[in-house]
């Protein structure tokens, strides 16, 4: 359908629109008053990585269209742990080391949005507060009657791991019951019309809006986003190296710009819609540049995004360190340092410290294929020791990936 709202071309526009519950009553309702939606987040790690941004951009597209964002932190449901798309069971944290997490993760969210007490100003709440007071006969009685086994069964999430014989231990199988309280609660205490998040939600959602409506008498509604993938069928956010973190404690922002200097030339459109406010006609003129001029569109690419998580001053310096290294064949000082230790350390060791292997395994793989150097010249021997005496070494591992070893 055409939409008319401003939300819905924006969210079509940009390419984040897979499933929606009711278009044409959302779009009504988008076009008629302010609309509070969420997308809940949970506080599994201190930082959240770049397979969440394009969640975090959805409710920043929800702003822009001018209307209200709840970011929802799952400090109560991050004691549960989501199935979705798990092999196992998520370890459990303490209630302390979950509120840490959040006071961290919410530093990204702060450079994406805009809060305060306005009515399309940006709130973080936290489902804590409301599912730890509940009793667990109360829930059964209110809550229980609205499920069924037999559904809850059909869900990806729990049918994936029954297939696989994985354990789903019935903590686990809570979950989307308490996720859909969570909208239910959210429609009480905000007003919240609108739940979005990724396509393997959709379930979730969708009992969300059913618990809603039965309990509360009211309308509310879904919309999720693609499954995003790189080009090469990857899952955004996982390198070899481990995960590209948002928080800049968690990943140098040199690490975090070279993520999207390096994305596939196939991708480079898709991630400046998704990840960058520039205008689409720029974009449209960028991932049209023939040849190696896609280059320079990578590099807006990855500044903008640089720019909006981690500030003008990352961005800048990354791409400074970048020119450095590449051009000039010199030690940008933005590169990723790792202290020598006393004695001096292994090529192998050096390589997973700096974050260039994810094992010593993967370590002797890159240098028995040639992608490990050190000053330049590739390493053949994986018991290759560098000593203090060296002083400043440059580490690479291929034509892109370079650090600093550096004496205490």
């Amino acid at each position: 359908m055409t939409y008319t709202s401003t939300l819905l071309r924006l969210l079509e526009e940009r390419g984040y629109i897979h499933q929606l519950t009711d278009a044409e009553g959302l779009d009504k309702l988008a076009n008629a008053q302010v609309i509070p939606g969420y997308i809940g987040f949970d506080a599994t790690a201190a930082s959240l990585h770049v397979g969440s941004l394009v969640q975090i951009m959805l409710l920043r597209r929800l702003q822009q269209a001018g209307h209200k964002p709840i970011v929802l932190m799952g400090g109560g449901t991050t004691k549960v742990g989501d199935p979705s798309g798990k092999d196992e069971s998520r370890k459990l944290l303490s209630t302390a080391d979950i509120d840490a997490n959040i006071a961290s993760i919410r530093r990204v969210f702060e450079r994406l949005l805009t809060f305060g007490d306005g009515p399309t100003d940006a709130v973080m709440v936290n489902n804590d507060d409301w599912l730890s007071q509940l009793g667990y006969v109360d829930l059964l009685r209110e809550v229980g009657p609205h499920f069924t086994i037999n559904r809850m069964l059909t869900f990806d999430s729990v049918k994936l791991r029954l297939e696989r014989e994985q354990p789903l231990t019935f903590l686990e199988f809570n979950y989307m019951i308490l996720q859909a309280y969570d909208f239910r609660e959210l429609a009480l205490q905000h007003g919240c019309r609108l739940q979005l998040g990724g396509s393997d939600q959709w379930g979730n959602i969708v009992n969300g809006i059913e618990l809603t409506r039965r309990m509360n008498g009211v309308e509310v509604f879904g919309v999720t986003t693609p499954l995003l993938t790189t080009a090469d069928g990857a899952k955004m956010g996982k390198t070899a190296a481990g995960a590209v973190w948002l928080n800049d404690d968690a990943l140098p922002a040199y690490d975090f710009w070279q993520y999207w200097r390096n994305v596939d030339d196939r991708d480079v459109g898709r991630f400046l819609r998704l990840f960058t406010d520039l205008p689409l006609d720029e974009i449209a003129r960028l991932e049209g540049l023939p040849g190696s001029d896609i280059n320079a569109a990578k590099v807006v690419l990855a500044n903008e995004v640089t720019r909006l998580c981690r500030g003008d001053d990352a961005a800048r310096a990354a791409e400074a360190t970048a020119a450095e290294t590449f051009a000039g064949g010199g030690a940008g000082a933005d590169l990723p340092v790792l202290t020598l230790p006393a004695g001096g350390i292994s090529v192998i060791d050096a390589l997973v410290g700096i974050g260039f292997a994810a094992s010593r395994g993967e370590a002797k793989r890159l240098i028995a294929g040639g992608g490990a150097r050190i000053d330049g010249a590739a390493v053949s021997d994986e018991n290759a020791m560098i000593t203090e005496t060296n002083g400043d070494v440059r580490i690479s591992s291929g034509k892109k990936k370079h650090g600093i070893l550096r004496p205490a």
